[in-house]
């Protein structure tokens, strides 16, 4: 059961215009920050995922399930069957005993699966079967929902964030800008 926190930003990216996509990514945060504390673990990243993107349609995410074939079809039937009951088009069915199993399940698998390592590999894996020209139309896309400031925000991060190298030129750049103005 996701947390209220995690509902309210999801419903406050909901209130600004922002993707299905993007909600139910609040989702999937949640659920690898729960595998990185230890409430549970998971198989894979792509389980962890996935857990997350369960929620999300449970909770009412308007993120329709996977087209035929494109995914296993018990995956797409789950997907489907949370979306319906997110929807309110459906009632869940309780069901404690299997709830309690697959709980049990998780905690006994590895929780190193949502470690930066492991999502890095995972992301570079996802990216990788993606053409350059969808990889280009995606970062085009999100350069221009961020906006002016989030941009500028975002490049000053960058610099802060490239480590040693990246400080020392971000400092050589200040020092020559300033050299410059006076």
């Amino acid at each position: 059961m996701p947390d209220k926190k995690t509902i309210e930003k999801a419903k406050k990216d909901k209130r600004e215009g922002k993707s299905p996509t993007t909600q139910a990514g609040e989702f999937v945060h949640d659920e690898i920050e729960k595998v990185r504390r230890g409430k549970h673990g998971a198989r894979s990243t792509k389980q962890a995922t996935a857990i997350g993107l369960s929620e999300a349609r449970r909770a009412g995410v308007d993120l329709p399930p996977p087209k035929k074939r494109s995914v296993k079809e018990s995956t797409r039937k789950s997907a489907e069957y949370a979306y319906e009951v997110g929807q309110g088009e459906r009632k869940p069915k309780r069901s404690p005993k299997v709830s309690k199993a697959v709980s049990e399940v998780l905690e006994h698998e590895p929780k190193n699966t949502a470690s930066h390592e492991a999502l890095s590999r995972q992301t570079k894996q996802a990216a990788s079967r993606r053409t350059a020209e969808e990889r280009s139309a995606a970062a085009k896309k999100a350069s221009e929902t961020k906006g002016t400031a989030g941009r500028s925000a975002a490049a000053r991060k960058a610099v802060r964030t490239k480590g040693a190298a990246g400080r020392k030129k971000a400092a050589q750049k200040a020092a020559s800008t300033r050299a410059g103005r006076t």
